[in-house]
């Protein structure tokens, strides 16, 4: 159920009790352990644990604490250890200006050379960050057209800088300090990303969480992390669960890829994945990718598309979900009938329904479908993802004509159903200007959609 990606399992105080305390991982639902090493010799016993234990995988790489000895010759022995097939990436590597145990100059070369092992190798690196976040973001900028990527373990930056490295397309990773009672403004930073780009760890023996702070941290733990993110994301933990483990495996290649989910539970809500074909090419979609959701895998051709009494049999009783979404990774109103046939099934039983759509329905049914909305569909959410027409083609790849379409479909819309208006938040994309738009001048209710 949860991988943690961050267990310094060769600690001496796990020496007398290793065995039991993997044990309780496993009794716990952890289904996988990365652990990080520090230096050269814990790098070779990270292998060792990972060669002792089937779900164990390590990392190696020298961390800046052990960076006052650098020579460039060490490059050659953490080459020859991450050719191990069980070594995921290069870390724990990185900053660390607040204790300053190796000189800054020393650092700062070190990191940098094992950033460079990690693009000839293709490994992700694991980054340490502590009163050095101005350097470690320079890093990222500086080899942010590579194909580097990486988790920014034990996340010590602002919610920009989060956002910023999501861009670049890292990972942003939390351990048990997110449970402390005074880290607000860390929380404030959990709340602020999608969980589409979290890992979660317990850095043990580090950083245990509350209810057992003060305690020796283990893998066991890393539950209380995932409850958190779910509380403070209004989600299950098995939601945090399951989209953190992908995200392992997306980055590591720790675990598998789901198999195909027609029907999907995210927090209370129940999504109907109706087709992974569109007529938009959205860059922020990975439609054409994975197309994997909050560890869903939606990804099917037109073959694999289901008749609505399959996804009627899979909802059973809509009463017991907040509302029946009709949500996949391609435009669902290209299967109207469908999400018809479905919908009035869900408005019979008593359930709420809702309707992701990028506002081009009446185009592809080429007639105004928006009148057969009432009494179907309580909701329709409509991206709007820019008020500016050129910005909204190159963003969704289609002709700019598109961006008058959805806006006159958002404004039929409403006259049958509750609409909302809604962007993913990019740097590029002015929100609060299209917050304006959408409450001002559509009359609409506005959403903000977080990147990944």
């Amino acid at each position: 159920m949860f991988i943690d990606t961050h267990a310094h399992l060769f600690y001496p105080n796990f020496n007398d009790d290793v065995d039991e305390v993997i044990k309780r991982a496993k009794d716990s639902g952890v289904d996988y352990i990365l652990v990080p090493a520090t230096d050269l010799a814990s790098s070779a016993q990270a292998i060792q644990l990972a060669e002792k234990y089937d779900f164990i995988f390590a990392s190696v790489g020298i961390h800046p604490h052990d960076t006052a000895e650098w020579e460039d010759s060490l490059i050659d022995q953490l080459r020859e250890m991450a050719q191990h097939e069980k070594v995921r990436a290069i870390g724990e590597i990185g900053l660390d200006y607040y204790y300053d145990f190796s000189p800054r100059e020393k650092q700062l070369v070190a990191y940098e050379a094992q950033i460079k092992l990690a693009l000839e190798l293709e490994l992700p690196i694991i980054v340490h960050n502590r009163d050095s976040n101005d350097d470690i973001m320079e890093f990222a900028r500086k080899y942010k057209e590579t194909p580097l990527r990486a988790q920014y373990h034990c996340f010590a930056g602002s919610l920009k800088d989060a956002r910023e490295l999501i861009e670049m397309g890292h990972f942003i990773s939390f351990t048990g300090n997110i449970t402390f009672k005074k880290a607000d403004t860390l929380r404030n930073v959990v709340k602020g990303i999608d969980s589409e780009n979290m890992l979660i760890e317990t850095d043990s023996p580090f950083l245990t969480p509350v209810p057992h702070r003060g305690k020796r941290n283990e893998p066991s733990n890393v539950k209380y992390v995932a409850e958190k993110i779910a509380e403070l994301h209004g989600l299950r933990t098995e939601d945090i669960a399951r989209t953190t483990s992908y995200n392992a495996f997306k980055l590591y290649g720790i675990g598998e890829k789901p198999m195909l989910s027609y029907a999907y539970q995210i927090g209370n809500s129940l999504y109907i994945n109706v087709t992974n074909r569109c007529n938009a090419d959205c860059v922020f979609c990975d439609r054409k990718g994975d197309a994997v959701i909050k560890g869903y895998n939606l990804k099917m051709s037109k073959d694999e598309e289901p008749p609505a009494e399959k996804y009627i049999e899979e909802i059973g009783d809509p009463t017991q979900y907040d509302e029946i979404v009709f949500c996949g990774y391609g435009e669902p109103t290209i299967r109207w009938d469908v999400v018809k046939e479905v919908a009035k099934y869900v408005k019979e039983k008593g359930g709420g329904t809702r309707m992701n759509t990028d506002g081009h329905g009446n185009v592809i049914n080429k007639r105004d479908i928006t009148p057969e909305m009432k009494d179907l569909l309580d909701t329709v959410s409509i991206s709007l993802n820019s008020t500016d027409p050129k910005q909204y083609a190159k963003l969704m790849r289609v002709d700019e004509k598109m961006h008058a379409e959805m806006l006159d479909f958002a404004k039929k819309a409403k006259g049958y159903t509750h609409v909302v208006m809604s962007i993913v938040g990019l740097s590029s994309v002015d929100t609060e200007k299209a917050k304006e738009f959408v409450t001002k001048e559509l009359g609409v209710d506005f959403r903000e959609r977080e990147y990944f």
